[in-house]
């Protein structure tokens, strides 16, 4: 659980750790569509979903990016 000491912490976490669905893109590389698959096949969860944006955690981003890479070596 995180626990923050004040609005300000909470603001620069939220900064730093969430990411707007085009940044997910930028950082997987991938399109809106790819995307999209990987959040029906449950490859990505977004934290909060709107009917215009998903925003999802970073760590979970870079998670996703890193299993990718590995399944695209063995082959």
């Amino acid at each position: 659980m995180y626990s923050f000491k004040d609005k300000d912490e909470l603001l620069a976490w939220i900064q730093s750790e969430i990411v707007s669905t085009n940044e997910a893109m930028e950082l997987l590389n991938c399109s809106r569509q790819n995307l999209h698959s990987f959040v029906k096949r449950g490859k990505l969860v977004p934290v909060k979903e709107t009917n215009r944006e998903r925003l999802f955690l970073r760590s979970d981003v870079l998670e996703r990016k890193e299993e990718a890479s590995i399944y695209n070596r063995k082959k």
